[in-house]
């Protein structure tokens, strides 16, 4: 399962790379293009629009899987350990509503723009509302795999959560002696 899951990882650490590597391309080609020589390129504009869109959706899967989202648990630390569990779970099962919400939105948006074109690179539209059914099935799985390691595996909260201090907690907390060094 965590070899599924690892290549799964680099598979969207990839595909984002890359999606960032050809937005970067074409646009800066367009802009050298349209000032130098007085042309340009059709259809990059649109091109990196769908990019920047597909990349922002597979990086928010990304960030999922890796407990990379913001959050705010100064309540949940101060909860008992069996509290805390029932807190991660209807979380949780309010994430998964909010998924379903997209997966089905986002399949009847594509059901819709199924035969609609793009413009300038003729591309169905369907390609720009099916990364809303590719990321809520991406992150539906994630939510369902925590859940189950939660209830059925034993595993701590702490393992699923991962929670930083600001920077200005952590400056602050930083300890200097009469000397101003950092000890």
């Amino acid at each position: 399962m965590q070899t599924i899951s690892k290549a799964v990882s680099n598979l969207l650490k990839i595909a984002i790379a890359s999606s960032l590597a050809l937005m970067s391309i074409l646009v800066f080609g367009n802009v050298v293009l349209r000032y130098a020589f007085n042309s340009g390129i059709t259809w990059s504009e649109e091109m990196s629009r769908f990019l920047f869109i597909w990349m922002i959706f597979l990086g928010a899967i990304l960030g999922l899987k890796e407990n990379e989202h913001l959050g705010v648990d100064m309540l949940v630390k101060k909860l008992p350990v069996k509290l805390q569990k029932v807190v991660y779970v209807i979380s949780n099962l309010l994430i998964l509503y909010i998924l379903w919400l997209v997966l089905d939105g986002s399949w009847k948006m594509t059901e819709l723009n199924m035969d609609s074109q793009a413009p300038a690179t003729g591309l169905p539209l369907a390609f720009v509302y099916g990364i809303g059914v590719v990321s809520s099935l991406g992150m539906g799985i994630i939510i369902l795999n925590n859940l189950f390691r939660v209830l059925f595996q034993k595993i701590s909260i702490n393992d699923l959560i991962m929670t930083r201090e600001s920077e200005e907690v952590s400056d602050h907390n930083v300890k200097t002696d009469a000397k101003g060094v950092t000890t």
